[in-house]
This record gives C-alpha cells, sequence and structure tokens, in this order.
C-alpha cells in the first residue's frame, strides 16, 4: 500500500510539473524533494509515470523549471557523494535522482538548444554543486560526472566498508583510496571482495546513468571527419576524475572474471536471480563507449581508459582478460544433454568491441593472443556468431566486426601459423562435416560469399583478404576446403560476373594469389589444392584466354538476362548433423542503420615479408588486388598447348568423379546467383548506405575492352599454369598406364610428387594488414551506439527520441 501511495506522490509531481506556467523557486525545497525524497519508485516506475511526451512539453513550455528540476537532481547527487550516504534514505534519495536524470536526459540530447544546458554554469549556484571551493564555476556536467565517479567508489552503498560500522569509524569518502576497493580480482588487484547483491544493482544503476550522460553523441548526425570529441567521455577519462585507474580496472575485472555458468548446476539461472550479469553488461557498454574516443585523437586531453588499457603488459594479467573474454564468447557454444539447462549471454556484440580494443590498443595482448593456440578459442565462437547471423539482416555489425576481427588477426604471421592446430570440436554450426584444421574451417566457412544476403557484399573483399593473409602458412587443406575455394574462383571467373561490376575482378585476384601462395610456400602437404586445381583447369585456361571484345562481353552480359535457375534445392543446404541454420529476423525487430564500410584499399596497407621473417610496408599502388610479376603471356601460351592434352584428362576425370562433380554443379550455381541476389524491397537510406549496390554503382558504368585487357594481362597465372602443364601430362600418363579409377591413388602421387626447380622464382608474401582510418572509426561509433541502443530496452532509454547517428528501422 506504500508503495501505491509513493507512486501517486511521485505522478502528482509530475503533473505539478508540466501544469505549472510559473517558474518553480530553486529554494523552493518542498516542492522538489517531491522527486526523490518520499518515493522509492524503481527505474521502470519512473519511466512509466514520466511520460515522453510530459518532459517535452515541459522542455518547450516551461524551461526554467526543467533546468531547475535537472540541477536539483545533480545538487541530490553532489551532496549524497560528500556525505558518504550514512543513511538509508540519502541512498534511496541518491538512486531516485539517478533514475530520474536517466530519463530526462535523452530529451536534453535531442534538442541542440538546450544541448549546451549542462556544460553552463548556473550563476549563483554553481558553488552549492562543489566538491572543493576552489572549483567555482565547474559546469553542471562536470559535478554530475564527479558526483557518479564517487558514488561509485561509496562505502556501503556500492563497496564493501573497510571498517565496522558506527558513526565514529565511517569512512571519509573524501579520504578513501578507491584503489583500495576495486570491486573485482583481476587486472592489478588480487583481493576478490564479498559478493553483495545490492552494491552490485546500484552499481548497475548509476552506470546506466552514466551510459546515458556519455549518449550525447546518438543525437549528432555522423560526421566523417570524425573530430568531434565528447565532452562527456572526455571529461570522465580525464585526470581530473580521481577514480579513473580504479573504475577502469573495476569495470575491466568485473567483466573478465564473470562466470554465468557458476558451479554448472543444472538450471541454475531459472531458480536465482544473477545481478551481477546486469552489472556486467552495463560494465562492458561502460568500457566500449570510453574506449571508442582515442587518446587525445582531436586535441583533447589524454583518454586514461585507452592509456590504462595500453599499458597492460603483466602475463597473468594478459591471460586474466584473454581467458575470461573467451569464456564468455564461447558460452552459447556450450551443449549438454538437458535442453537449456545452461545460462546463455546475450552481450557477444559488446565482447567483440571489447576484444578488438584491446588488439588494436595494446599489442602485447595482441602478440600475447598469438603466441600460442588460445587464439583459436577465439576464432571458433567468432565462426560461429557469424555463421548464425549471416541470413538475419538485423545482425549485418555483428557480420562485420567479426570479419574485421578475423581481418586484424589475419594480418599477423602467427595467426596463419596457429590455424593448422587440428580441429575436433563439433560445435554447432551449418557447414559440412569435414577432418581437418581449424584452417580448413576458416575456409568452409567462407560458405557466406553464397548463401549470405546482399548486404554483406561489402565484406567480399575482406574476407578474401583473410585467406590470402593466411594462404602462405597453410601446410594441409582438407579436399572440402580446396574444393570451396575453387567453387569460388569458378563462381567469380565467370565471364558474366566479371563484366557485371568495375570490382569483381578483385575477387578472381585474391583467390589466384591464395592458390599461387599455397603452391609456391606449401606445395608438399597441399595434395588436395593441387588435385582440385588439376580437376577445375579449364577454369584457369578460360580466365588466360578471357575475350575481351565488344561483342563477347555483350554475349555474356545477356547470357545473365537470360540465365534464371533458383538458387535452392543445394546440396549446401543439406546441414551438419545437430547443427542449429541461421533462420532471417523475425517480422518486428528492430534494426540500427550502419554507415558504409570503407573499400579493403582503405582499410589495410600492404607489407612485404622479408627473407628474415619482418614486415616492410609497401607504398600504395593504383591496383592493389594485382600481382606485379611478368610473364602473363608465357601462361597464355601454355594453356593454348596443352587444350588437347586437358581435354582428354577431362573426359578421364568427368568419369573418376561423375557423382561429386554432379553434387558441386549445385554448389556453383549457388555461388554464381549467391553474389547478386538482391532483395527488392531496400529502403532509399538502405540503399545509400550500401557501398556496391548493384543499381547505383553500375548504373553510369559498362564493361569495355580496353578495362578487361587493364586488368586481364596482369592475371597471376604463371605458376599455376606451370603446375599445370607439368602435372598434367604425368597424371594422365598415370591413369592410362595403371588403370586408375580411384582417386585416392592419385592423390597419393601427388603427395609423394615434388615441383622443385620447375616452378617459377617464388614471389614476395604479401600481408594486407589492417589500418585505422576515418571510415571504420565512424563505421564504428554508428555500430556501438546502436548496439547499446537495441540492447537497453528494460527500461528503453533512448526509445522514441530523436536519434540521429543512425536510423532505427523495423524488419
Amino acid at each position: 500500500m506504500g508503495n501505491a501511495d509513493s507512486k501517486l506522490n511521485f505522478r502528482k509531481a509530475v503533473v505539478q510539473l508540466t501544469t505549472k506556467t510559473q517558474p518553480v523557486e530553486a529554494s523552493d525545497d518542498v516542492f522538489w524533494d517531491q522527486f526523490w525524497v518520499d518515493s522509492s519508485t524503481t527505474v521502470q516506475d519512473v519511466f512509466a509515470l514520466v511520460p515522453a511526451a510530459e518532459i517535452r512539453a515541459v522542455r518547450e513550455e516551461s524551461p526554467s523549471n526543467l533546468a531547475t528540476l535537472c540541477y536539483k537532481a545533480v545538487e541530490r547527487l553532489v551532496r549524497g557523494a560528500d556525505s558518504g550516504c550514512p543513511s538509508e534514505k540519502e541512498r534511496q534519495t541518491v538512486l531516485n535522482c539517478t533514475r530520474l536524470l536517466t530519463r530526462i536526459l535523452p530529451y536534453i540530447f535531442e534538442d541542440a538548444d538546450w544541448r549546451g544546458f549542462f556544460w553552463s554554469t548556473i550563476p549563483g549556484r554553481a558553488g552549492h554543486l562543489d566538491h572543493d571551493a576552489d572549483d567555482e564555476g565547474r559546469p553542471l556536467a562536470e559535478s554530475l560526472l564527479l558526483a557518479i565517479a564517487d558514488l561509485l567508489f561509496c562505502p556501503d552503498f556500492t563497496i564493501q566498508s573497510h571498517k565496522k560500522n558506527s558513526p565514529d569509524t565511517a569512512d571519509d569518502i573524501r579520504a578513501i583510496d578507491s584503489c583500495e576497493y576495486i570491486w573485482e580480482a583481476g587486472v592489478g588487484f588480487a583481493q576478490a571482495p564479498p559478493l553483495n547483491y545490492l552494491h552490485d544493482l546500484n552499481r548497475t544503476e548509476l552506470l546506466k546513468l552514466l551510459l546515458t550522460c556519455f549518449s550525447e553523441a546518438m543525437y549528432l548526425p555522423p560526421s566523417p571527419e570524425n573530430k568531434v570529441l565528447n565532452p562527456w567521455i572526455s571529461f570522465f577519462c580525464s585526470t581530473e576524475n580521481r577514480h579513473a585507474l580504479p573504475l577502469f580496472t573495476s569495470l575491466l575485472n568485473v567483466v573478465c572474471a564473470y562466470d554465468p555458468v557458476g558451479y554448472g548446476i543444472p538450471y541454475n539461472h531459472l531458480l536465482f536471480s544473477d545481478y551481477r550479469e546486469q552489472l556486467v553488461e552495463q560494465a562492458v557498454q561502460i568500457l566500449i563507449v570510453t574506449l571508442e574516443h582515442e587518446a587525445g585523437s582531436a586535441g583533447g586531453p589524454d583518454n586514461l581508459f585507452v592509456n590504462y588499457l595500453s599499458r597492460i603488459h603483466r602475463e597473468e594479467d594478459l591471460s586474466f582478460v584473454l581467458k575470461g573474454l573467451a569464456r564468455l564468447l564461447n558460452n552459447p557454444l556450450i551443449q549438454t544433454y538437458l535442453p537449456r539447462s545452461t545460462k546463455k549471454i546475450q552481450f557477444h556484440q559488446e565482447l567483440l568491441i571489447l576484444f578488438w580494443k584491446f588488439c588494436d590498443f595494446n599489442k602485447k595482448f595482441l602478440f600475447f593472443v598469438l603466441k600460442s593456440s588460445d587464439v583459436l578459442d577465439m576464432l571458433v565462437p567468432i565462426l560461429f556468431y557469424l555463421n548464425d547471423a549471416r541470413a538475419d539482416q538485423s545482425r549485418l555489425g555483428l557480420m562485420h566486426i567479426g570479419v574485421f576481427i578475423l581481418l586484424l588477426l589475419s594480418g599477423e604471421r602467427n595467426f596463419g601459423v596457429r590455424l593448422n592446430k587440428p580441429y575436433a570440436l563439433r560445435v554447432p554450426m551449418d557447414i559440412p562435416v569435414f577432418t581437418g584444421t581449424h584452417a580448413d574451417l576458416l575456409i568452409i566457412f567462407h560458405k557466406i560469399i553464397s548463401s549470405g544476403h546482399q548486404r554483406l557484399q561489402p565484406l567480399f573483399d575482406c574476407l578474401l583478404t583473410i585467406i590470402v593473409n593466411i594462404s602462405p602458412y597453410l601446410k594441409s587443406l582438407s579436399m572440402v576446403a580446396a574444393n570451396k575455394l575453387l567453387h569460388l574462383l569458378e563462381a567469380f571467373s565467370t565471364p558474366w560476373f566479371l563484366f557485371s561490376s568495375p570490382q569483381n575482378h578483385h575477387l578472381v585476384f585474391f583467390l589466384l594469389e591464395v592458390c599461387n601462395n599455397i603452391i609456391q610456400y606449401q606445395f608438399d602437404g597441399n595434395f588436395n589444392l593441387v588435385y582440385a586445381i588439376i580437376r577445375k583447369r579449364s577454369v584457369f585456361h578460360q580466365l588466360a584466354n578471357l575475350p575481351s571484345d565488344t561483342a563477347s562481353i555483350q554475349r555474356a552480359l545477356q547470357k545473365k538476362k537470360r540465365t534464371g535457375i533458383s538458387r535452392t534445392n543445394s546440396v549446401e543446404n543439406e546441414s551438419m548433423e545437430g547443427s542449429r541454420p541461421a533462420v532471417p529476423a523475425e517480422p518486428g525487430t528492430l534494426k540500427a542503420s550502419l554507415e558504409a564500410t570503407p573499400g579493403i584499399d582503405k582499410i589495410t596497407e600492404k607489407s612485404q615479408v622479408s627473407q628474415d621473417g619482418t614486415m616492410v610496408t609497401l607504398p600504395h599502388s593504383d591496383s592493389p588486388h594485382t600481382s606485379t610479376k611478368s610473364g602473363i603471356a608465357a601462361g597464355a601460351s601454355d594453356s593454348e598447348s596443352n587444350s588437347e592434352r586437358d581435354h582428354k584428362v577431362s573426359r578421364w576425370l568427368v568419369s573418376l568423379t561423375h557423382t561429386q562433380k554432379f553434387s558441386c554443379f549445385f554448389l556453383q550455381l549457388k555461388c554464381f546467383f549467391g553474389f547478386f541476389w538482391c532483395k527488392v524491397n531496400r529502403t532509399q537510406s538502405e540503399s545509400a548506405r550500401s557501398r556496391l549496390s548493384s543499381i547505383s554503382s553500375t548504373a553510369a558504368w559498362s564493361a569495355n575492352s580496353d578495362w578487361v585487357s587493364s586488368w586481364k594481362a596482369k592475371l597471376p597465372l604463371q605458376t599455376i599454369m606451370r603446375l599445370l602443364q607439368v602435372l598434367v601430362p604425368q597424371v594422365e600418363k598415370i591413369c592410362i598406364d595403371k588403370g586408375l579409377t580411384d582417386e585416392s591413388e592419385i592423390l597419393k602421387f601427388l603427395q609423394h610428387g615434388t615441383l622443385v626447380g620447375l616452378l617459377p622464382v617464388p614471389h614476395p608474401i604479401l600481408i594486407r594488414k589492417y589500418q585505422a582510418n576515418a571510415g571504420t572509426a565512424m563505421w564504428f561509433r554508428t555500430y556501438i551506439w546502436g548496439v547499446i541502443y537495441l540492447r537497453n530496452v528494460d527500461p528503453p532509454i533512448w526509445y522514441d527520441t530523436d536519434i540521429r547517428l543512425f536510423e532505427i528501422q523495423r524488419i
């Protein structure tokens, strides 16, 4: 009954505020105390009892009342921080002010005229808010942020007091060394404080308000220059905040130490509330938002959070972070005999962003990840999430962040080396069953190129760049992975596909570079790929003899228009036993729009591996996907001289693997038409954001002879043609002499073969390493805030406000 009366009184206070036409004096404490002193409303109650329309009405019709309400709420938070909240009544007042500000702030940010309100001082009042007398004139925003920081280390409110509870021994909050009160053991702190669910709840509410303060970025349109720093984040992560180090450490340790499974008791998450999970979600969101602003990136103060993250170097700390992130990312992959008996977390996108930030800002962490097979504990869940999201258009951002991480890792030699470890797990992914290594898993996963949706096209270059980067280190590909590579090459080298877009030939260059790297540097163990190349050698001959005259180009494009084969009925639709295929988003699902993804040449830089293993950065060239090797004419002549003999062997190969080739035929069709499979009902804004929209990018472009000749002459076919020139006659001879009808005998012959001294001089290994740039920085900003918007639904902090950083669309 008392709680109902409390809600009623709170609602009456809100109505009074919205109906008063005259400004209410700030000294009228009887009126203002109605909002936070006597009520005990939850944050959900506040959102229900303070409608958006009434907040906007007060903002427009009684601006002075809204200003005074914000000022008085901040004043009470500052007072609570200074006193240390010794009584239960003061703690409740602090929580009520926190919830009210969380509700109001988005409506302050959405109005450009109000956006600077918190960064102004209120004449005659600022002195009341200051923590120190020397800080007179401090803006309201700074007072609020410092109060939140103090309250996050408030004894018996958000931390466990080290002293006995009595008026004489109570902690003085101004004298507390917050480094002794870090919330969880881990990086830089060995003592594990006892769990206290009330402290976790209070921390969560304060972090929710802090995140709301930072969300001003949502209400500013995307800036291509990325020069505007968020003043809230800049101040909070500066030396002005004396709690910056212990707070960063607390947030990081809480996230990395969290174990959602606990003791592993089945269905424990259904029996007990897990208050730590709410805190972990808010903590990881605060971390990724604060780390989004690089130190001094726009002439502002250094970001201490970025600084602290970049300086973590102890092996035990790096191991703690890596194992914590791997444990949480692998959580959805846990399978038990009891259905849904294990708790599944939902904040994997935030964890992937945090892992990205660690690898990007802390090179010691990146090297630590890659120096052992622990990196594979990150690879498998990333591939799981990508596979699960590939058919869901509302999770396009998840696809991007996963691919960006793989691109970053693939730029390091150790990543390619680690991928040779055998893959023995059986994760529920919709992929063909195979026996091989983690490299095979990564290559097989590239089925998303042929089975994903239209908006994945900007990622194709990135996906193939990953394979190019790791290819010089892959010791033995499985037959499934080898066939996958050749299927992609066959699909992309079709004339009508090559002539359909000014960018499509780059995909062929990537795949040829993969084959060349493996042949030149890992020939001995890759007999499966050599066999696949021999079987599909007509693809390479057709490329070498690709017609470039105008008539042939037009015929190829007309053939495309006449073709109308369905993508269904493919053997690749068959799921692995126990797998869970991805499904489209449910109707009504919300998604946040994303900025366009920069081209692969904008987000990578070429590095050449020298003989001593060091990397030498190369200058950008006009054609980043092409090889500089000469002698292409020799490759073309090889194809002509061998054409008759190749025809004989092709008949043998058809008869040898007729069933296998028949099943592969549908896979090829899927590759052909999956690439251009468009969704007709795309909104205008989505079309504008699509970098490679087949309508917008090719409307004023058409293939011509000069264009085809310019890149055809640079096709890196010499190595592959030389391999075919040497091996095809040998394979033909052994088949005729021994009457072979079993492909295993051919593989055994290739396994013991050699091309030493027969191939051209090995080309230098080129690695395309990720490089930070303004385009991806802006992409990350929209993605991070889009994730946070969609994840914070209880309460829906930013729902139905005027967001400008991205668009919210309902599928």
